[in-house]
């Protein structure tokens, strides 16, 4: 009977273990997974055949499970099939790191043991606690339903899977609980979650997962930005910068691309993760794609490496992305690095992008303080149009009509600043494609156009010798638009005013070359867009699968009682933990965060643009004294020019001690409605 009743425990033990199968793959799960329930199983057998282990059995089943574990998953650490200190590296790793890299890691990551090991280990962990709670059998199953309500948080399963996991846990669970009348309590709990996961099945919208704000903790390149070296690499044109072979033409290689901007510099965001075994175009694109593939082989030390607008796969490089950009940045590079890149391409009916619309949504920075007359010229450029894609091209024509691109290899300008755009919008109207790209994007965004700027390389367009060369007269930097239902489209002001613009190489590119031929007279104003006809309602009967909500109505209410209690608090936990992890300037700006929220969760009137000075003044008693002390770090940090060091950011961090402990004198009732504050 126990080793009936152990067996269903280490069942429902391995099924949240496998639903971590779209991270993974089921087929890099089964293998691990299976050795550990196979190994703790052994061990139950033993103890029950033998009573004098008992006493030992939880020892015994980590030992056994562990060992599994080595000889599967870690066998290249072990020596003669014994394992080895690195064996034990490994597997602490996998309790400390593994997590957190797959988090960080674009899914489905790439099934290796020093991303997956967590899994196997938690599956491990369960199938140990399950096993010794069998002398309470109601409680028996508890731990596998925690572990089934993490799986969820990583990544919650939907549609006809979630019904079918969770009819197999359901049949699983009353296996081992049926036979006892006294667990009738705990098989209705087990029962009523399992109820809330097949009622998923039926939820619209995305689920949440806990690596939605999860990045890569990877600083950018301390190095000169791309933008700025423009005019440089035009100096000295013929200087081969990396080579590639590829399946079809390419327009371009992007670099970097820069979305923030503040009036002086351009700077690209840091959302970075690990390029995992592959990812999809983006749910932005409602394009049909299909996948390009090329071997670039690129010399030199500089981090970021060739990419496209949309990356698939890489291999022979463990590069980082971001997949809003498709930035490619390989960490600890040392030479030259060779690898196979994959990548989506629109190949659909584009015929709509003439007349579409910009996506509202698109996430863009912004332009700091416009000079005067810049914004008037931006009115002017645009004919005051509502922002579409024609007017995005309509922008981008006036400034290859009465710009001029500076040729040569001396003397040309740079710089990209509201200083240098304002010169060269106003005064010169000459520059590189660095001025041509910096001045479209801020115009675009003055108009409500969302744009943001790219640096890379015009592809050549002839081989040598059957290899494409890419050399530093191919360099540019281009603006981007954010389309509707396409994602985000090149344009090229600079090759507008030269003529020198790439052929067309791809269905977008064609398309946006057609939708350029098509534009009206610089004389004529634009048609306006057609008005989006507003959405029908549902008329849907209200009686329709009116059973499936109402179960998930009443497991809703349930899950929403524990969330209330645990949710609010753990979610403010997490937000600490990691804003503690940051260091330098973000380390101290993310001390200033968090005494704004504990300020804020104690009734205290933040408003989105108060400094550390400001809430001092509308605060009273000790608080006061450490707002100000906190002020000194974050001026020392954002203005002083020496950034901030390790005892600039433990500072800051102090004086958020010194806030706290003061906010935990008030009353219990204050301290109880601040930690559920939910903002």
């Amino acid at each position: 009977m126990m080793l009936t009743r152990a067996l269903w425990v280490l069942l429902a033990s391995a099924i949240p273990g496998l639903l971590f199968a779209p991270v993974f793959g089921l087929r890099a799960l089964v293998p691990p997974i299976a050795a550990v329930v196979v190994a703790c199983f052994v061990v139950v057998a033993l103890a029950q055949r033998f009573p004098a282990l008992r006493p030992f059995r939880p020892v015994l089943a980590l030992v056994a499970g562990l060992l599994a574990l080595v000889e599967v998953s870690l066998f290249g650490t072990t020596r003669a099939g014994l394992p080895t200190v690195d064996s034990v590296r490994a597997l602490v790793a996998g309790v400390t790191d593994s997590w957190q890299l797959t988090l960080q890691s674009t899914w489905p990551v790439r099934p290796e043991p020093e991303l997956l090991l967590f899994v196997p280990l938690l599956v491990l962990f369960v199938a140990m606690v399950g096993v010794e709670l069998l002398r309470w059998p109601a409680a028996a199953a508890l731990p596998s339903v925690a572990f089934l309500l993490l799986s969820q948080a990583f990544v919650a399963v939907t549609g006809v899977v979630a019904t079918l996991v969770a009819l197999a846990y359901a049949a699983v669970v009353a296996c081992l609980y049926l036979s006892r009348a006294r667990s009738a309590v705990a098989l209705t709990v087990v029962l009523s979650v399992v109820a809330g996961l097949a009622a998923t099945a039926f939820v619209p919208g995305t689920p949440y997962s806990v690596r939605q704000n999860q990045a890569a903790n990877v600083p950018l390149p301390r190095t000169v930005s791309p933008l700025s070296e423009v005019a440089a690499r035009l100096s000295n044109p013929d200087e081969e910068v990396f080579r590639y072979t590829s399946d079809g033409p390419v327009d371009r290689w992007r670099i970097v691309v820069l979305d923030e901007f503040n009036g002086i510099t351009w700077t690209p965001s840091d959302s970075y993760r690990l390029l995992g075994a592959g990812i999809g175009p983006g749910s932005d694109v409602t394009v049909p794609t299909k996948a390009r593939s090329a071997r670039l082989t690129v010399p030199g030390d500089d981090r970021w490496v060739p990419s496209q607008a949309m990356p698939e796969s890489v291999r022979g490089i463990a590069p980082l992305v971001d997949q809003d950009t498709g930035t490619l940045l390989v960490r600890d590079r040392d030479g030259t690095a060779t690898y196979d890149l994959s990548w989506w391409e629109l190949d659909g009916d584009l015929t709509g992008l003439r007349n579409a619309g910009v996506a509202n949504d698109a996430t863009v920075g912004g332009v700091g303080a416009v000079p005067a007359g810049v914004a008037e010229l931006a009115g002017t450029a645009t004919g005051g149009a509502r922002p579409t894609f024609q007017t995005a091209l309509v922008l981008e024509r006036y400034l290859g009509d009465h710009y001029k691109v500076e040729t040569g290899t001396k003397n040309l300008p740079t710089g990209s600043g509201w200083p240098q755009l304002s010169d060269f919008l106003l005064e010169t109207k000459r520059g590189t494609s660095e001025q041509f790209a910096a001045a479209y994007v801020a115009l675009a965004r003055i108009v409500g156009i969302p744009a943001r700027l790219a640096v890379g390389y015009r592809a050549p367009r002839e081989a040598e010798d059957g290899t494409m060369v890419v050399r530093n007269g191919d360099v540019l930097a281009w603006p981007e638009v954010a389309i509707d239902g396409v994602g985000w489209v090149p344009l090229d002001p600079a090759g507008a005013a030269s003529g020198a613009g790439p052929a067309p190489a791809s269905p977008l590119a064609e398309v946006t070359e057609q939708a350029r031929a098509a534009l009206p007279a610089p004389d004529q104003k634009l048609p306006e867009p057609p008005v989006a006809p507003l959405e029908q309602a549902d008329d849907t009967g209200p009686g329709v699968r009116l059973w499936l909500w109402a179960l998930w109505g009443v497991a809703g209410l349930a899950a929403l009682g524990v969330l209330a209690v645990l949710a609010i608090p753990v979610a403010k936990l997490g937000r600490t933990v990691r804003r503690k992890r940051f260091t330098g300037v973000r380390g101290v700006v993310g001390a200033w965060l968090e005494a704004r929220d504990l300020l804020r969760a104690h009734g205290a009137r933040v408003t989105p643009g108060m400094t550390a000075r400001d809430l001092a003044a509308v605060t009273e008693g000790s608080v006061v004294d450490s707002l100000h002390r906190l002020a000194y770090h974050l001026d020392t940090a954002l203005w002083s020019g020496a950034g901030a060091n390790d005892g600039t950011v433990t500072g800051a961090w102090s004086a958020v001690r010194e806030i706290r402990g003061t906010l935990a004198e008030r009353s219990l009732a204050a301290r109880l409605r601040a930690v559920f504050v939910y903002r």
